[in-house]
């Protein structure tokens, strides 16, 4: 039995000593460690106490930060269940609610209702209560609490929202940090919506509409504009978010963060504000505030955690207004070493060789966000070297690294692919890296650099390598050409990871993957991963994402098949003939090791079954 110090409260450090080792969390000599920490801060306490009157408790009330759970946490001890695991804040709230049969909620905000948060109670009586509403159901109100046993603030509660409250367990430091965060913003919007005072109707950019009097509109350098638009910054990069939308609609403004290659929905914001985010964002990104009705491009840079990101905006009018998309360059993520990309041991070898090369054409192939920016970043970072002048054309630049020369492209002012590659080539330059081959001059202009000795590396939209080859054919490139420079092709897609917190195995049957087009290459029960769904991955069961590739080498086979009308499925077979291993193939290794789900290769490479 663990030493008794006469303090039954639930939230008393010999309680919570109690529960966590009946649950294993901790040894006897842990519990008995805690406790003699926490009568000496007790002791300290009440000395502190006498001066003022007042008297502390090992009860650990509100009022008091919890100071049981606080303590043990601080100590950052091993769990005695599992000693590669830290006894965290999450984990100490979880067994407490076990033990009093209490539901435990970890919550993710992105779940959450802004309006339910922060109007059904004040924000000082959450904070002194450590109270969060983050739900109704059927007339229910769920509140998240770290002290369930608050029977008076849950009173108050009921009473205040004239429904009945449902209470469950979440940590103390999600608590705080979403109320100072929610109530934050939600002042922010609301003081700000409370300044505009321009016309109720709002028609866009679907029809003129005269205002008499402009200088109503809130400004973008109002105060609760700037700590509206820092906080979605900062929301976002916890988040681990790739992108923002915010989206003007006919009577709101939504804001969309893309996490894990999926769009989550955030927030909906008073359509009155809108105007002033979007003016705002502008100014941080040296756009034209006054031009409404073209789309325009500009880029911010941002410190987070010390580390220097690049932010990518875009506008473009809409029905509604202008629609704003924020891309977040991360350059732990776009600057990686090419063995952590995703690629097979013998994928990896043929790139290399590729890369390796003197001279020639190398091509980065997939659509839209498969990563081909990654790859090619983290490609010239592991070629470049003191020895060689590595310089880029790009449309923008998407992250400034001090090794490379890089140049964006400027229509405007005559700067375009095309133009500026006939300029580089006076440059001594021994790598180009071009953005991507839009039009037959800049894929002449390529060729022509390649044959005069340069590594030229690019990209193009093809949904496969072999389908690249077509491409440069479509684009007017004589099929000799390409015969004479192009070295290879990389095609890539982007998968999602399986969560490695909420992992589980189980089996499937051989037949029932074949008939979904995925071969895993033997019969009989296959055991496969996926993840349940937890509070790390929100309940999706995926955390991060990994490339999987196709690598084609044009070997002196495929180039007799370079000619005016290319037979694609031809180049395919041969290739794979002679070692290429497709997409799919590569996904299902992926698949049948664990790193992803058989959905997710569906979901990915169904062109490529």
């Amino acid at each position: 039995m663990l030493p008794s110090n006469g303090d039954k409260a639930p939230l008393s450090i010999r309680s919570v000593c109690e529960i966590l080792y009946k649950k294993g969390l901790i040894s006897k000599l842990q519990a008995q460690q805690v406790l003699t920490r926490g009568v000496t801060l007790y002791k300290k306490r009440e000395r502190q106490a006498d001066g003022k009157g007042s008297h502390p408790t090992l009860a650990g009330h509100a009022a008091d930060g919890f100071d049981s759970v606080d303590l043990i946490a601080a100590l950052n001890m091993e769990r005695a269940d599992n000693s590669a695991l830290k006894l965290d804040e999450d984990a100490i709230y979880e067994a407490l609610a076990r033990a009093w049969n209490i539901p435990y909620k970890k919550i993710d905000p992105l779940k959450l209702d802004l309006n339910l948060v922060t109007t059904t109670i004040p924000r000082t009586f959450a904070m002194r209560h450590l109270v969060l509403p983050i739900g109704v159901k059927e007339g229910t109100l769920t509140v998240a609490t770290p002290n369930p046993f608050n029977m008076e603030a849950m009173d108050d509660i009921t009473r205040a929202s004239l429904m009945k409250v449902n209470p469950v367990v979440s940590p103390k430091s999600d608590i705080v940090k979403l109320i100072q965060e929610f109530f934050g913003f939600k002042r922010s919007i609301s003081e700000a919506e409370m300044q505009f005072t321009g016309p109720m109707v709002d028609l866009g950019n679907l029809e003129q509409y005269v205002k008499l009097r402009p200088a109503d509109e809130l400004p973008s350098t109002d105060q609760h504009i700037v700590n509206a638009v820092n906080y979605l910054f900062t929301y976002a990069f916890e988040q681990r978010a790739s992108d923002i939308h915010i989206e003007p609609k006919r009577n709101t403004s939504k804001v969309r963060m893309r996490i894990d290659g999926m769009l989550h929905n955030v927030y909906d914001l008073p359509k009155a504000v809108h105007s002033a985010i979007v003016s705002r964002i502008k100014t941080l990104s040296r756009m034209d505030m006054a031009e409404k009705r073209r789309p325009q491009d500009g880029r911010i840079k941002m410190d987070k955690g010390g580390v220097e990101v690049e932010i990518r905006v875009s506008t473009i009018p809409v029905a509604f207004g202008e629609k704003v998309v924020l891309r977040i360059m991360d350059p732990d993520i776009l600057f990686q070493d090419l063995e952590n990309l995703g690629f097979s041991a013998t994928d990896l070898i043929r790139f290399n060789h590729f890369i390796n090369k003197p001279h020639g054409i190398v091509l980065v192939c997939g659509p839209t966000g498969s990563g081909k920016s990654t790859t090619l970043y983290s490609t010239l970072r592991t070629i470049s070297s003191p020895e060689v002048n590595v310089t880029t054309v790009e449309d923008p630049i998407e992250m400034v690294h001090e090794s490379f020369n890089q140049i964006g492209v400027q229509p405007l002012a005559g700067v375009t692919f095309s133009s500026i590659l006939r300029n580089i080539l006076r440059q001594d330059p021994d790598i180009i890296m071009i953005g991507e081959m839009r039009d037959l001059e800049t894929a002449e202009n390529a060729v022509q650099a390649a044959l005069t000795g340069h590594l030229v590396l690019s990209t193009l939209h093809t949904n496969d390598a072999a389908s690249a080859i077509t491409r440069l054919l479509e684009l007017g490139v004589p099929p000799y050409l390409i015969q004479s420079t192009l070295i290879g092709i990389l095609g890539q897609r982007l998968v999602r990871k399986i969560c490695n917190y909420c992992v589980e195995t189980f089996e499937m049957e051989a037949l029932e993957l074949r008939e979904m087009g995925l071969d895993p290459g033997k019969d009989g029960r296959i055991r496969l991963k996926r993840g349940k769904g937890c509070l790390k991955c929100r309940g999706t069961g995926y955390l991060g994402r990994t490339a999987i590739f196709e690598v084609l080498s044009c070997t002196e086979s495929i180039k007799k098949l370079i000619v005016s009308n290319a037979d694609i499925s031809a180049m395919q077979d041969i290739a794979k003939r002679e070692g290429m291993v497709t997409m799919r193939e590569n996904s299902i290794r992926q698949m049948l090791s664990g790193v992803t789900t058989y959905q997710e290769v569906l979901r990915v490479t169904w062109e490529h079954g």
